[in-house]
């Protein structure tokens, strides 16, 4: 990854209180497991904004190293990465996703 693209990354992450880095947009998912990601999140009623990896190869890439996970979608909440599809699933069963959006939310 480049200094360039981790800069880039960077600066969506912390510039985003909840981001998914997926294919597609949440208007349009495009794979199954970024839909479930924008249906969680959905569901939850809470603002988040999304990067099609799709339309940049380069972040496509990078963010699988930036993050040290190997599959998309990765959802950041508050500048920390959380985790992927079946992750998102796993802390939105527990109840643990809707308090750490609420936390990041309200700081």
């Amino acid at each position: 990854m480049t200094p360039e693209v981790k800069e880039r990354i960077d600066n969506l992450v912390n510039s985003n209180k909840i981001l998914v880095f997926m294919k597609g947009s949440k208007l349009m998912p495009q794979c199954g497991f970024s839909n479930n990601v924008v249906q969680i999140l959905s569901v939850l009623g809470v603002p988040f904004e999304t990067v099609d990896v799709l339309a940049d190869a380069e972040i496509r890439q990078g963010i699988k190293e930036y993050s040290n996970w190997p599959t998309i979608p990765q959802i950041y909440i508050d500048g920390e990465f959380v985790g992927g599809s079946d992750i998102a699933i796993e802390l939105y069963n527990s109840g643990e996703l809707q308090q750490m959006v609420e936390v990041a939310l309200a700081s």
